[in-house]
């Protein structure tokens, strides 16, 4: 706990004023007994109060006679007839008001504190947010830096996958590096997956047609640049994607086919 900035805050001002709630008082009460300096800052406020009170009840007994001293009218003859109501009780109003006006400020402070240390959390969050945003900006460039880089090496085959049947419009293309043995999927040109589905690429032979599992495009929908890559040890004849249930299939559904494209026509 910071000492220091518990007592700053204002908050012991309205312990001491006694316009805390059961609770808060109980909570400082502990923090006094835990804390030396948090009990002595209590005590210096009840003595500055009493301090104030004490001062305002030293009062002269009849309030007049300071008027009459300033006036000089105590150097005449003249006769003042004392008020009988006793001067002890407006210093006691006076004593009581000075304390509430006390508490008052006290309590006006302590929001004030409140407020500015809530707006101070406040702007620290969206700090924290845009250095964030700054540094995963940083990084989705360095990736497509580094993507860029990987797509235009000159072992690099690019394959065309155009649209099929269940999708004419679709369309994507595989970078085939056989020398790393990965494939960079394009799928931009791809309609995000329904709920319980997810696209499965495929490694193609055409004579006789077999199909070898790639791996799926997974999180498609939160992947920015839809550029996935995948391994392929295989000889491959063709590429092709498909739509398949979640978690994916064993073999390709046909009648779910989005794009297909041949090596050979590249």
């Amino acid at each position: 706990m910071d000492v220091e900035k518990y007592i700053a805050s204002g908050i012991l001002e309205l312990y001491v004023a006694g316009v805390l709630s059961e609770k808060e008082n109980l909570e400082i009460s502990a923090y006094a007994q835990e804390y030396p300096a948090i009990e002595a800052e209590i005590e210096a406020i009840e003595t500055a109060i009493l301090q104030l009170t004490k001062e305002a009840t030293t009062v002269r007994a009849n309030p007049f006679e300071r008027i009459a001293d300033y006036l000089g009218l105590y150097k005449t003859k003249t006769k003042v007839i004392p008020i009988e109501k006793s001067s002890t009780v407006w210093a006691q109003y006076l004593g009581w008001a000075a304390s509430i006006l006390l508490a008052i400020g006290l309590f006006w402070t302590y929001n004030q504190n409140e407020k500015l240390k809530s707006e101070l959390e406040v702007v620290e969050q969206q700090n924290l947010m845009l250095e964030e945003q700054i540094a995963n900006a940083g990084t989705s460039l360095e990736k497509t830096k580094e993507l860029l880089t990987t797509l235009r090496d000159k072992d690099i085959s690019v394959i065309p996958l155009g649209g099929q049947a269940v999708s004419p419009t679709s369309y994507a293309k595989a970078y085939w590096n056989k020398k790393e043995q990965k494939v960079f999927i394009d799928a931009q040109g791809l309609p995000e997956p329904p709920d319980g589905f997810v696209y499965q690429v495929w490694s193609l032979k055409l004579s006789p047609l077999t199909p070898t599992n790639m791996g799926l495009l997974e999180n498609f929908d939160a992947d920015e640049n839809k550029v996935f890559t995948l391994e392929n040890p295989n000889d491959s004849e063709a590429f092709g994607i498909t739509l398949e249930p979640a978690g994916g299939s064993q073999s390709p559904t046909l009648e779910q086919l989005y794009t297909l494209g041949a090596v050979s026509a590249s």
